[in-house]
């Protein structure tokens, strides 16, 4: 079972990267909140992984910290949840944030998110409130990425929104206004305030 992987980033999309470790190419799936530290093509990578096996697949699921994992390995452990959905859970809300709602019972902050339903929402409170991993502080830098233009900006966050399950009418408001507030043009810092904007 493979549980770490060190190499090149070869490819990098939302959702999805694929890493050169001497010259096989692992196709990985990775929350946002990994995805927002990864760097350009071309740089190296660490990931811890968790290795799905089903009868069709055999799946590869990255992480940039333990924290991430330990969240994904403890929703996929709740009755309904398979890794997808769990990917997506971490991918609509910061795990530190995840930790704060499932202690509080915040059962609308969990339904905000794309593809989680209320009863979905009080199971996860129910079954992991007292199953948590500890949060670190957190203190990551955010990428240093090269500035894009608006236009192409745009389409790149777009398309991420509504690779999550947002509807496009919503996604297209949420993603022009967090340009409107962060006019740097950074993918990463734009994408996060685009998905603050759908979770008011």
């Amino acid at each position: 079972m493979i549980a770490h992987l060190r190499g090149r980033l070869f490819e990098k999309h939302p959702n999805r990267i694929v890493v050169d470790v001497a010259g096989v190419g692992y196709d990985v799936f990775v929350p946002l909140s990994t995805f927002y530290g990864l760097g350009e093509p071309g740089t190296e990578v660490a990931l811890r992984i968790h290795t799905h096996v089903r009868e069709d697949a055999l799946l590869l699921y990255g992480f940039a910290t333990r924290l991430e994992q330990d969240l994904f390995e403890r929703l996929i452990g709740v009755s309904g949840i398979g890794p997808k959905l769990a990917l997506a859970v971490l991918s609509g809300i910061e795990p530190v944030e995840l930790i704060r709602a499932i202690e509080r019972g915040d059962v609308a902050r969990l339904t905000a998110i794309p593809g989680v339903g209320k009863k979905t929402s009080e199971r996860i409170v129910l079954e992991l409130k007292d199953r948590l991993p500890r949060a670190a502080p957190a203190a990551a830098a955010p990428g240093e990425d090269t500035p894009s233009a608006p236009s192409q900006l745009r389409v790149d966050v777009l398309s991420a929104l509504v690779n999550l399950g947002y509807h496009r009418p919503l996604a297209e408001k949420a993603v022009d206004a967090a340009i409107t507030a962060g006019p740097d043009g950074v993918f990463e810092r734009v994408l996060k305030q685009a998905l603050r904007e759908l979770a008011k």
